[in-house]
């Protein structure tokens, strides 16, 4: 009987907490159904949808899920994007793992970057993330003074396409590299061999390529035309040939000139030199004849007025027998010693013989 009893109560009881429970939950569901998620204002940026920051004001964010200061100011920023319809600003923000590209195009080196965008001119924001200094950036316009990203650091230049291209090919390179290594459990040396090798092919696949190119592009030039420009080199390499010969020509033709004109010269200059020489050598013999003369007339006139006594047989320096002739014969045997004697030996006999005249006459 206590058996039966105990029964249909313990029934009881698990059918009132099941009934408790379930009115828990439809209280519980109603609340939930009040609290939906609130929305996030900040635009996410990718590669396919950045130029919308050509057109109005705008600020960006660039971020990495891993990087601490990013997290930082996300609830700033948020917050910051609630208050963009009163701002008259839009807001977005870049995951640069996802979007390597747009990081490249920016050139951001360090995170979190921000940077304001006022119909399609950049400036970087470096103030810190927190609100009131994005408020006060935005109202009171200080990005007015600073100097804005123009020329080819102006994300939407040439070259930073080209930069943002670089960047998206190293991200999926990464990525490929992560797979390699973690998902197949590759070693790093391997990946690294892999992607070294890979290069090399592209290289070359590349070279080999812009070679065809060219070869489809560059249109070969005519028979005869290859023919006629042959020649016509052939022609400008003998005329170049004939020009330097004669060039070599008239400096030998120079040469032979100046060596002779040097000779002539050499040869007027001996011919001064040799007339000066006589010249110098005749005043010289004027003087000393003189002075031989007159030493001769000083030291004669005593012989002279003896030889006059003796008579006109007598010679210079000979015996009272010996006649003129033989008198000149003696005088030119004997050897003249200096020049001084010979002077006096020619005075000598020009007196002998106008003295042998003078009786005769």
């Amino acid at each position: 009987m206590a058996g039966g009893r105990r029964g249909p109560l313990l029934t009881a009881l698990l059918a009132a907490w099941v009934a408790a429970a379930a009115a828990a939950e439809g209280e519980a569901r109603p609340e939930q159904a009040a609290l939906p998620e609130e929305r996030s204002l900040v635009l996410p940026m990718t590669a396919s949808n950045w130029t919308l920051v050509m057109e109005g004001e705008w600020m960006l964010k660039f971020y990495a899920p891993w990087c601490p200061s990013c997290q930082q100011t996300d609830s700033e920023w948020e917050t910051f994007a609630k208050n963009g319809e009163i701002l008259q600003i839009s807001v977005g923000k870049v995951d640069v793992i996802q979007e390597p590209g747009l990081s490249g195009r920016f050139f951001v080196t360090t995170l979190p970057a921000f940077f304001h965008a006022k119909d399609g001119i950049f400036r970087r924001y470096r103030g810190p993330g927190v609100y009131e200094d994005l408020q006060n950036y935005i109202l009171e316009k200080k990005w007015q003074s600073v100097e804005p990203l123009t020329g080819w650091k102006s994300p939407s230049s040439l070259t930073m396409s080209g930069m943002a291209g670089l960047f998206s090919i190293s991200g999926k390179i990464w990525h490929l590299h992560n797979y390699f290594t973690v998902t197949l459990g590759v070693p790093a040396w391997c990946s690294y061999v892999f992607f070294v090798v890979a290069t090399l092919i592209f290289g070359l696949l590349m070279g080999l390529v812009l070679v065809v190119i060219s070869e489809c592009f560059s249109m070969p030039l005519p028979r005869h035309l290859s023919e006629h420009s042959g020649q016509t080199l052939r022609s400008e390499e003998a005329h170049a040939a004939e020009q330097l010969q004669d060039a070599e020509e008239e400096k030998e033709d120079s040469n032979e000139e100046e060596n002779k004109d040097s000779l002539v010269d050499e040869e007027e200059e001996k011919e001064e030199l040799g007339d000066e020489d006589e010249a110098e050598e005749e005043e010289e013999d004027g003087p000393a004849a003189g002075a031989d003369e007159e030493s001769g007339a000083a030291q004669d006139p005593a012989p002279r007025e003896a030889r006059e006594d003796l008579g006109p047989d007598v010679g210079p320096d000979v015996g009272p027998d010996v006649g003129p002739d033989e008198a000149l014969d003696a005088a030119s045997e004997q050897p003249p010693s200096t020049d001084a004697e010979v002077a006096e030996d020619t005075l000598r006999q020009r007196r002998s013989q106008h003295a042998d005249k003078g009786p005769s006459a």
